[in-house]
């Protein structure tokens, strides 16, 4: 069969939907591109199957509708796959509609978290063909495109379909089950990358310090999988990980055969423990920790001071944390599972063992007040003063379709809106306990840290390759001057 994996354009004012392989959603002002890892391998999976699959990336490659629209069309595909995600499902909705008149013949499947949330919906809203729930969608595909090339006309041998899979029979939307995470990563293929254009995604990255750069997956989510606000655990809400030395292998292989200098491994969590000393003694074993820099997410409180010096080591430069916010009460909450104490406690022993630490943060829940949005700012602002924190990232609370957050706040009444649209972090979509002029004002603040003199003196006496370091200070600058347009009152 012929399969196309498409991110058709979509133009809108709010600037450039960072959509793929990203667990919360926003419009950047200055584009910034993922590589979609997940994706990704479907296409690969359905090449060794097979099907002649083409990848049609309209955001990343820059094209217009029309030019988008070109190549789709002369692909003629039997099969569109659309990854969606919920402040731009309702764009995808208008857009299937409108390739479904034009193409009727072609099958349309969409997946995702917000699909896999409420998967009956997009079929009342458009004439999509097939839902693919849960975070396995790449093996899922595989399976209906085996059925669908078997199938006669009209008729699908649906008990062939793996669980997880929906689709339209005439005016009745059926399915073959809840999605099961059973599948084996480690019987997964290293990815194509030539296939899926990597190279698209390999310099427009505010995490890469420096390019060409990638990413992977060595694990299927989160080990700890339980904060409440997380749009992934409603894809996996089980954790697996592929084998740490096969996870080294494609590393040597990106580096050898790509020239890769940076890559992000994007798994919600890096496994840490008997898994994470494997992996960084073959990093070094194999000398790849000198060719290459790796970026990981990972959690406070679950590393000490000798795992850091042993990352730094096996070529880790950048670790993602999630901090949230510094109250106390807010993380217990979000189910975080760690303590203010040790946010602070481990961005310290991170960065003195020299890895540079990035973390999240996020304003507006609807139980904070000015005080608790003070002490976080604080926090924020002193991590990044101190060079505890190296780069950060300030968002708005969303609630996502699916998560533990959005049942909380739809029981209590506090959503102010189910538009879709609005649940992308550009304004307040849940009653708060401050006016949203207060939240996007605690945003611009922590940005503003990056100008404070103390962090400039920071990173003035840090630089060590004087042309790569100011190559990256100049994209921070352009980010942190798109990230303050972004939350502008």
């Amino acid at each position: 069969m012929r399969v196309a994996i498409a991110y058709p354009p979509l133009p809108c004012e709010k600037g450039v939907p960072l959509l793929s392989q990203n667990r919360q959603f926003q419009w950047f002002t200055r584009p910034t591109y993922i590589y979609p890892v997940v994706p990704a391998l479907a296409a690969t999976q359905a090449k060794l199957a097979g099907h002649d699959v083409a990848w049609l990336d309209g955001i990343a490659s820059e094209w217009s509708v029309s030019e988008f629209e070109e190549r789709l069309d002369a692909f003629k595909p039997d099969v569109v796959v659309l990854e969606t995600k919920t402040p731009v499902v309702s764009r995808h909705w208008a857009y299937i509609r409108q390739l479904k008149a034009r193409h009727p013949e072609f099958a349309v499947v969409l997946v995702g978290d917000h699909v896999t949330a409420l998967p009956e919906e997009s079929f009342g809203q458009c004439p999509v063909d097939f839902v693919l729930t849960g975070g396995d969608y790449d093996f899922l595909l595989i399976n209906l495109l085996a059925c669908l090339a078997d199938a006669r006309p009209g008729v699908l041998d649906c008990a062939r379909l793996e669980p997880g899979i929906y689709w339209r029979e005439g005016a009745t939307v059926r399915n073959s089950g809840a999605f099961k995470l059973d599948h084996d990563l480690k019987a997964l293929p290293r990815i194509d990358r030539e296939l899926t254009q990597w190279r698209l995604y390999s310099e427009k990255n505010g995490n890469y310090r420096r390019t060409p750069g990638t990413y992977i997956m060595s694990g299927r989510d989160c080990w700890h999988g339980k904060c409440t606000f997380c749009s992934w655990t409603t894809l996996y809400p089980t954790y697996r990980a592929r084998d740490p030395k096969e996870v080294v292998g494609e590393i040597g292989e990106l580096i050898e055969r790509f020239g890769v200098r940076e890559i992000m491994d994007d798994t919600g969590s890096l496994p840490a423990g008997a898994w994470l000393k494997t992996f960084c003694e073959e990093m070094i074993a194999r000398g790849y920790n000198k060719k290459v820099k790796i970026d990981c997410n990972m959690r406070f409180g679950c590393l000490d001071a000798a795992a850091y010096r042993l990352m730094k080591k096996a070529g880790f430069r950048l670790v993602l944390f999630g901090l949230e916010s510094a109250n106390q009460a807010t993380l217990d909450r979000l189910v975080k599972g760690v303590t203010v104490s040790q946010i602070e406690e481990g961005a310290r022993a991170a960065a003195q063992a020299g890895l540079n630490v990035h973390v999240t943060v996020m304003f507006g829940y609807p139980w904070e007040g000015v005080q608790e949005i003070a002490r976080t700012v604080s926090l924020a602002r002193r991590l990044l003063r101190k060079g505890y924190a190296y780069t950060l990232q300030v968002t708005m609370v969303v609630p996502y379709p699916g998560t533990p957050l959005f049942r909380e706040l739809d029981q209590a009444g506090l959503l102010l809106t189910r538009d879709w649209d609005d649940y992308d972090m550009r304004r307040q979509v849940m009653r708060s306990g401050v006016p949203e002029e207060v939240v996007k004002g605690a945003v611009r603040q922590v940005y503003r840290a990056f100008l404070h003199p103390e962090t400039i003196i920071r990173r003035v006496l840090t630089t060590r390759d004087p042309w790569e370091d100011l190559k990256f200070y100049w994209r921070g600058f352009l980010s942190l001057a798109g990230h303050l347009r972004d939350f502008k009152a």
